[in-house]
């Protein structure tokens, strides 16, 4: 099989490369003063790094009606040589100056404002650029192909153009200021200062440490011995101070205040006037005079406000007050507080934006709420903590079930079990803690950590919260249904537990008390261990299962999403017990793990794929490919590789038959040799790839730097998949994949409906029952030279 990544990649629209491109241009910003310097920066070192091929920037010179060319990039690298004007009012570019509305023109031929000036162009976007209330020029690009233009390519071209107007009149700003300024002392000052935020934005690794560096330089550039950062919610109205330094005194405790406490002020007039607001104390006190906010703590001598916006839901300002008669902020500290507060603005958004993409990783898509991995984590937090505990503080984790849910979704379809889900998340929410984990493991199957409580004691009165908020019935989409669910308990008392057990106990223990009937109780308790302590005597069977070959291979096939045709098989391990028959992958698999005979158990089945590859070669398709999943455990030594290159020289492998699957969790911890031993391994053609893509959250960030070729979406997010609605993780991982060059695999392709809304994606193959289940190697081969099953 040959995977191959889309050419038309749109980097826009991955938020890690964006906001690495953004976040520069905001640091270069602060170093560049000249106009004609910053529109060449902007087109050639953000514009064209961000995927837009052919831009221009035209400023507007009012007093000659022109829109002139002041910068701009074509595809084949070069500069315009001849600079372009264009009347004020003429062309799409006219129009948006006009308007001051950004327009997306799918195809110019179409458009009777399109102005004729180069070749090939069939699509156009152009933003305005504007800066307070005045529009200054445009931005604009072109493409050969129609329909070329999106949504994100708006997005992002908006912010470049937002932070490029708010550049430009900074840059006159600075002429201004420099040219008033008569002592080089303070200009050198000044720009230090200026340097100092610009690199203070993107060094400091929290809002605290930002916030306070920030007022350390600005205490060096204007009076600040009284200064506030809030933030204003504009659907509550209400205010939020991060930061505040009073008289010298710093509190970075989080201060909140409603809205019947701040609209009369000062800072709220600000920021609905939408204005920077410099007041003398005679101007303060006019203001409170006329009504339009009131007076709180003692009148200011002099008092500075700069508001700036952050969303649709929140705005913002910072404020310097000062009490001492020798100080009076000027227009000068107008301009700098004001070029601080885009500074902030620019940060604020930058950790909006990594909090949004660190909550997706961690939380659950349907409900928000925690998923698997964030539960483990922070059982894993506590358990550690105990060792530092003063007192003799417990943890309990409740493992819970939803009786009958199946029989939701299978009557009345996903979209309401969905809703139901998400109902009883919040009502299960309503009645714990806030500082309780409630997460889904999957499905209907979710846990509850309770922290730092001393025993049953503790938990029955939450198990008794749950099961009252759950009598009354829940009416969903006209159906009237009602919730219970099974709950099984286990406790987390020493350093030495281990977060998989606790859950793996509770999760023993629920069964147990689903076996009772729907809504029952049980706490995880000796006889429960005894049954989990059977699954050791699993241990020595499975290294006789290997010597007496009792495991075999079945296979599933993996599918182009277009077409359908086959192009590979994933071999997946069946145990035949001679006395126990049938065991579960999910009993036997995770039980290797542990006992570390899973490397000794990929490497039986590495081979047995080996053999079978052998007894098709000639008859598979060319490329044809056989996947195996194994453990990250292999990934600590180079011996692994030599194994590998010894089963593709023993069986004449053909180059690239034989790949191997990973999980994401422990590949980070071998990174570096784990890159080795896939180098080694290029010249097989050995493929990597990246298995249950978006379960885990370490590898995300390391991402570019793994060496894989494929991702292989979890099944949890292809379950989610519907026509007609978005699926905003499930594109943001195509989008990254498709950025890294890595081909993609969608996992449990269930239905039709699944697979219809993967063909309209940049998703190249799939894998589920749709298609097949996994079958013998002699079915498997029928249904890859038949399509049908003997």
């Amino acid at each position: 099989m040959q995977y191959s990544s889309s050419d038309n990649v749109d980097a826009m629209t991955s938020r890690a490369n964006q906001l690495s491109i953004i976040n520069e241009f905001a640091s270069s910003l602060i170093r560049i003063v000249d106009l004609d310097e910053l529109y060449d920066y902007v087109t050639h070192q953000v514009v064209k790094r961000l995927g837009f091929d052919e831009c221009s920037i035209f400023i507007a010179d009012f007093e000659s009606q022109l829109l002139n060319q002041v910068s701009s990039i074509h595809k084949d690298n070069h500069s315009e040589s001849d600079e372009l004007s264009i009347p004020i009012n003429e062309g799409i570019c006219g129009y948006v100056l006009k308007t001051g509305c950004a327009e997306i023109i799918s195809d110019v031929s179409k458009d009777p404002r399109y102005l004729q000036i180069s070749g090939n162009v069939h699509s156009e976007i152009c933003v305005p650029l504007v800066y307070d209330g005045q529009v200054l020029g445009v931005i604009d690009c072109e493409h050969p192909e129609r329909g070329y233009y999106t949504k994100e390519h708006l997005s992002i071209l908006t912010t470049v153009a937002s932070m490029l107007s708010a550049k430009i009149d900074q840059c006159k700003t600075v002429t201004y200021l420099t040219d008033t300024i008569n002592q080089l002392h303070h200009v050198q000052q000044l720009e230090k200062g200026m340097l100092q935020i610009a690199n203070l934005s993107s060094d400091s690794q929290t809002m605290d440490m930002f916030y306070k560096g920030l007022h350390d330089i600005v205490n060096t550039l204007l009076p600040a011995e009284n200064l506030f950062i809030g933030y204003y919610n504009k659907q509550t109205r209400g205010l939020e101070i991060p930061y505040i330094i009073e008289h010298g005194v710093e509190s970075i405790t989080l201060k909140r205040f409603s809205n019947a406490q701040i609209q009369k002020t000062a800072s709220v007039y600000a920021i609905n006037s939408q204005q920077a607001l410099l007041l003398s104390g005679e101007q303060y006190q006019k203001h409170i005079d006329d009504g339009n906010f009131h007076l709180i703590g003692a009148l200011p001598n002099s008092w500075l406000g700069v508001p700036f916006d952050l969303n649709d839901e929140l705005a913002g300002i910072v404020v310097v007050q000062s009490y001492n008669q020798s100080v009076c902020y000027t227009e000068h500290d107008k301009n700098l507080l004001t070029y601080i507060s885009q500074q902030i603005r620019l940060v604020i958004n930058r950790v909006f934006a990594e909090q949004a993409l660190q909550h997706k990783v961690l939380h659950d898509e349907l409900t928000g709420i925690a998923n698997r991995a964030l539960l483990i984590d922070r059982l894993t937090f506590a358990i550690n903590s105990l060792s530092r505990a003063e007192t003799q503080k417990i943890h309990a984790l409740l493992y819970l079930d939803f009786d009958r849910f199946k029989i939701i979704n299978d009557t009345l379809g996903h979209q309401v079990g969905d809703k139901f889900l998400v109902q009883i998340c919040g009502i299960i929410n309503s009645c714990i803690r806030e500082t309780d984990t409630f997460a889904r493991l999957g499905g209907d199957e979710f846990a509850i950590l309770l922290c730092d409580i001393f025993g049953a004691e503790d938990v029955n009165p939450v198990i008794e919260r749950i099961k009252l908020a759950l009598k009354e019935p829940i009416l969903i989409d006209d159906h009237l249904l009602q919730a219970s669910t099974s709950i099984g308990v286990a406790f987390a008392n020493k350093e030495t537990d281990e977060a998989y057990k606790i859950l793996q106990r509770a999760d023993a223990a629920m069964y147990q008390a689903k076996s009772l009937g729907r809504g029952k109780v049980q706490f995880f308790n000796d006889t429960m261990r005894q049954k989990l302590k059977g699954a050791a005597l699993l241990e020595s069977d499975i290294q006789n299962g290997m010597l007496k070959n009792e495991f075999t291979l079945f296979y599933q096939p993996i599918f182009t999403i277009q077409s359908g045709n086959i192009v590979a098989f994933e071999a997946l391990v069946r145990w035949h017990h001679p006395e126990r028959g049938f065991i579960s992958p999910a009993d036997f698999i995770p039980l290797a793990e542990e006992t570390g005979q899973i490397l000794a158990l990929d490497l039986h089945i590495l081979e047995l794929a080996a053999k079978q590859i052998k007894i098709w070669q000639g008859s598979l398709p060319e490329d044809f490919k056989v996947t195996v999943n194994v453990s990250s455990k292999h990934f600590s030594t180079l011996e692994f590789a030599d194994f590998i290159q010894r089963l593709y020289y023993e069986y004449q492998l053909p180059l690239g038959s034989l790949c191997i699957e990973i999980t994401e969790s422990g590949l980070i911890e071998n990174l570096s040799l784990a890159t080795e031993i896939i180098d080694k391994l290029k010249a097989c053609g050995v493929k990597l790839c990246l298995d249950d893509f978006g379960t885990g959250y370490s590898a995300l960030g390391y991402l570019h730097q793994l060496p894989i070729h494929i991702l292989k979406i979890d099944k949890s997010f292809i379950d989610n998949l519907s026509s007609g609605e978005s699926h905003p993780l499930v594109d943001a991982i195509l989008t990254l994949a498709n950025s890294l060059d890595f081909d993609v695999v969608a996992e449990g392709i269930e239905t039709k409906e699944q697979l219809e809304v993967l063909r309209q994606t940049k998703c190249q193959y799939g894998q589920g029952f749709l298609v097949a289940k996994p079958m013998p190697a002699k079915q498997a081969y029928s249904f890859l030279t038949t399509g049908k099953l003997n």
